[in-house]
């Protein structure tokens, strides 16, 4: 039986060092080849130019690049452009690229399927297959990059972890690829424009915060009342708010930084002078501020976007109590790319 071989960047570069002195070569190699995987992305060994043919057949003997392929790239009216990922073993992620005036940010999948059950998003419905590698996630930035490149002249600005997936249950997974994409020996983006968007691990909140992180929370909130948020959220009856709350709490008391709460307002299920003023004091347990989404429809009539009057209500009483509010418009719902919506329809 032929055995497997392994994905090179897996490795270390201390490994790969440790790979080319098992080999009788010189351990700068291992250098040399880290730099082709992650700071020049090099989809082959034969793409590794400056070194000599016969280390090159010796790393295509040993290892694999098992690097993703973007199979579909679907252009919206406003820009946005939402691409269909095919990894190695097949399965398909989507990530998008959102442009604007002054930036372009990627929205990057951390898992296949999603192991969450939030009733209006479309993510939710696949089950989840898998959580995705540290390079795979690295690989969706830099393809978003270069389609930023070619498409608006400018580099990614921004990264925001929104797409398919819940990025705090695969967290290890996540921040090393963080950790990649920020490196001086990766993309050397800086961790302050990266957000992690999380539906609430509070247990997984607290370690970040441990940790020290240097990019940004954002939370989806969507109500600050128990039974309310449970119905729509319905992991929230284990992971419920008074934990969530206190693990925010602490999060601030490491890092200083200010949570984001993502907000959808349904007609008729968040949209009461109740639902208002639970937000109110639930901002008010640590510094924060408030972005009230545009609901984008999965086809489920049990969720409707509520009226101007209501957003606008939000906005004022959020406004009133010294919290800073921004409404978000959608982006690229043509093509099923907005928040909420991510769920390879297009294959």
């Amino acid at each position: 039986m032929v055995a497997k071989k392994k994905d090179i960047r897996a490795l270390t570069k201390e490994q790969l060092r440790d790979f080319f002195q098992d080999q009788g070569d010189k351990a700068f190699r291992g250098n040399q080849v880290y730099e082709w995987l992650w700071q020049k992305s090099a989809h082959s060994f034969d793409a590794m130019t400056n070194i000599s043919k016969d280390t090159r057949q010796k790393l295509e003997a040993n290892f694999v690049i098992n690097h993703i392929k973007v199979d579909q790239l679907q252009k919206s009216s406003d820009g946005t452009i939402k691409n269909a990922v095919r990894l190695h073993d097949g399965l398909v992620v989507e990530s998008v690229l959102i442009p604007a005036k002054d930036r372009t940010t990627a929205c990057v999948s951390s898992q296949v399927g999603c192991s969450l059950d939030c009733k209006f998003c479309a993510t939710a419905r696949l089950k989840k297959m898998r959580n995705l590698n540290p390079d795979e996630i690295y690989d969706q930035v830099v393809a978003i990059n270069n389609e930023s490149e070619l498409y608006f002249n400018r580099p990614l600005s921004n990264i925001v972890f929104m797409g398919m997936g819940e990025p705090l249950m695969n967290y290890n997974n996540v921040l090393k690829a963080i950790d990649k994409i920020t490196s001086p020996e990766g993309l050397g983006m800086s961790p302050k424009r990266i957000i992690v968007s999380t539906s609430g691990v509070p247990k997984m909140i607290r370690k970040l915060a441990d940790q020290g992180v240097k990019f940004k929370l954002a939370v989806s909130l969507h109500s600050a009342i128990e039974e309310v948020r449970t119905s729509i959220m319905p992991f929230n009856a284990t992971f419920n708010l008074k934990d969530l709350r206190d693990s925010l709490i602490y999060w601030y008391s490491k890092t200083k930084s200010r949570i984001t709460y993502e907000y959808v307002v349904w007609e008729g299920i968040n949209d009461s002078e109740k639902d208002i003023n639970a937000l109110v004091a639930f901002c008010k347990f640590a510094p924060s501020k408030v972005n009230l989404i545009e609901y984008n429809p999965i086809d489920d009539s049990n969720f409707k976007q509520a009226s101007n009057a209501a957003v606008n209500n939000y906005v004022e009483t959020l406004e009133r109590n010294g919290i800073v509010v921004t409404v978000r418009r959608s982006r690229g719902k043509d093509i099923d790319a907005a928040c909420g919506q991510l769920a390879n329809k297009s294959l």
